[in-house]
């Protein structure tokens, strides 16, 4: 039994039988798991400078890191499904994501507030540098994954920019 015919933007007509979804390629997939992994990484290391920061304007800062962090979760969420609507499989396991990141060890103890705003912005960055990285690449396969691309550079770099300003002076 053959599918009943349906019309494409233009009015030509298509079988449903020949619709199918676009797939990831291998080097996409590759490159949306970069930034998947770094986008973890940022997340569990903005919790780990949360829960040890110390110092003047500890709670300013310690309520700026739960912003971070709860951008890099959500961003992370969005690479991740969008990497399984386009039939790739994402990998947030710990052991890939400590294998793979791009972003330095963060220090296992507390830390004092101006080191973790330096600390922290740097991370920030990197995460940044990394979805740049793959963007053009992206961008030249699959154009709407790069939109989500920019509006997570968007929301990293003016996170970066109201963390970083803690140590900044005139």
């Amino acid at each position: 039994m053959t599918a009943a015919p349906m019309t494409d933007r233009r009015g030509n007509r298509r079988f449903a039988d020949d619709i199918v979804n676009f797939t990831a390629s291998p080097r996409l997939a590759a490159n949306l798991q970069r930034v998947l992994v770094d986008l973890i990484e940022l997340h569990l290391q903005g919790k780990q400078a949360h829960w040890n920061v110390i110092g003047s304007n500890f709670r300013d800062l310690h309520l700026q890191l739960d912003e971070l962090v709860d951008a890099a979760r959500d961003a992370s969420d969005t690479i991740a499904e969008r990497m399984r609507a386009l039939d790739a499989v994402p990998d947030g396991r710990s052991d890939t994501v400590a294998a793979t990141t791009s972003l330095p060890q963060f220090p296992a103890d507390q830390v004092n507030t101006g080191d973790v705003v330096d600390l922290v912005t740097a991370r920030t960055y990197a995460t940044v540098d990394t979805i740049r990285d793959v963007h053009d690449a992206v961008d030249a396969e699959e154009p709407s994954t790069s939109d989500l691309l920019h509006e997570i550079i968007h929301s990293l770099e003016k996170l970066a920019w109201m963390i970083r300003s803690e140590n900044r002076k005139i």
